[in-house]
């Protein structure tokens, strides 16, 4: 699949974008990455997202890496539930593994979300079963990034 430039899902108002500055030297990222991510909806059941976007000089933004977790699955598989809404949870989003070099002059971003449709099926926030559900609800989504509640991402760093 040929990479895309991420700028205009990005300019979207429900894509919360963090970028560093430019690199002041090359950047090697191999091996597993995460995305932790405190966070509240006001729905009973919704999905977050995560990229990790290598940004060019130029502007063009590629995407990486990217993951997502459903808020029912937040605790695994085994036992899904669905969250309170207006409730702080912790979401661990798998970003898989991957190996790039960010090269100096080029800035590292993360992109958080709620929905990568079509690359993930869309979830109607309702808290139902999927199979039977017609309706949906438009979530509120509140993302947490300070001393009490830490969002980052893990990022294997090579020397």
């Amino acid at each position: 699949m040929e990479p895309t430039d991420q700028r205009e899902v990005e300019s979207r108002e429900d894509v919360l974008v963090y970028t560093t500055l430019p690199l002041k030297k090359n950047l090697e990222v191999t091996g597993p990455l995460k995305v932790i991510l405190h966070a509240a909806s006001s729905a009973k059941n919704t999905d977050f997202t995560a990229k990790l976007v290598d940004v060019y000089p130029d502007g063009r933004a590629f995407k990486i890496a990217d993951g997502i977790i459903r808020a029912s699955f937040r605790n695994g598989q085994t036992d899904p539930a669905n969250i309170v809404p207006g409730r702080i949870y912790k979401y661990e989003i798998d970003l898989w593994a991957t190996s790039n070099l960010f090269k100096k002059g080029h800035m590292v971003r993360i992109e958080i979300s709620s929905s990568s449709f079509p690359r993930f099926d869309r979830n109607l926030n309702t808290g139902n079963d999927f199979a039977t559900e017609t309706g949906w609800v438009k979530a509120a989504q509140t993302v947490y990034h300070d001393q009490k509640y830490p969002s980052y991402i893990v990022l294997p760093v090579i020397d």
